[in-house]
């Protein structure tokens, strides 16, 4: 069903993984998407001709979100395209690290925040001009926010800032009409989850699942694509998990 009609999206790391999923979910519902990449250009330009070819609309916009000023550039580019309405905002792009305590450095720490929480920030401060009510954000939480996992102790202390953000954006912007969400995954073998794709990764994530199967960015997409629809109108400061069941 083309629920998203008319709509207006952008997905920043939409070059691959969840993000691509996400941006091909959004516009298989009828929304224009601005697929945002760092670095891939050639999967950039790869999803928005998939996009095309399915029938819609999509350009392709590069912005190094890692950078103080990333936001700001990737908002004047994606308002130099779409106008003064922009729909949904996909805040997905993200990087993750797996390192001991011990191990873990101020550059590393300082990346993982700059990319993970400053970046979804500002984009959402540089975009607020262009959002109106009914506009929907979703941010990308993890479920190594709710859950010790591993070695990943800094990153999952940024999903722990994003699951904040939600509700002091969710209660800020509220009175706008601005609805602003979070999607938690489990885990999902995309290249930034390179483990799940060995056996031990898979034999891990299906001993702590629920539901015996491996994810697909697709699961995440769909309900990234609900959440910003309006079939969730009435759902705002909320993150969701969308892990099939892990750590119950």
């Amino acid at each position: 069903m083309k629920t998203l009609t008319g709509k207006t999206a952008l997905v920043t790391g939409a070059s691959r993984g969840i993000g691509r999923a996400s941006a091909l979910a959004l516009a298989k519902a009828g929304a224009q998407v601005l697929v945002h990449y760092s670095s891939a250009a050639s999967e950039a330009e790869a999803v928005v001709a998939e996009i095309r070819t399915l029938g819609g609309k999509a350009e392709a916009i590069a912005a190094d979100l890692r950078a103080p000023d990333g936001p700001h550039k990737l908002a004047q580019q994606a308002r130099a395209i779409i106008g003064s309405r922009l729909d949904i905002l996909v805040a997905n792009a993200g990087i993750a690290l797996a390192a001991p305590i011990e191990d873990t450095t101020v550059e590393d720490f300082d990346n993982l925040f700059a990319v993970n929480v400053r970046a979804p920030f500002f984009l959402v401060q540089q975009l607020l001009p262009a959002m109106c009510k009914g506009s929907s954000v979703v941010l990308l939480s993890s479920l190594a926010a709710h859950s010790a996992m591993g070695t990943l102790s800094a990153y999952a202390a940024t999903k722990g800032a994003i699951d904040t953000l939600v509700k002091h954006f969710a209660a800020t912007l509220g009175e706008r009409g601005i609805r602003v969400n979070a999607v938690a995954p489990g885990v999902v073998p995309t290249d930034m989850s390179s483990f799940a794709k060995s056996d031990e990764g898979k034999a891990f994530t299906l001993g702590m699942q629920a539901l015996k199967r491996m994810a697909d960015p697709s699961d995440i997409g769909a309900a990234i694509e609900f959440l910003a629809s309006d079939q969730a109108r009435w759902i705002t400061g909320e993150t969701l998990r969308v892990d099939g069941g892990s750590k119950l």
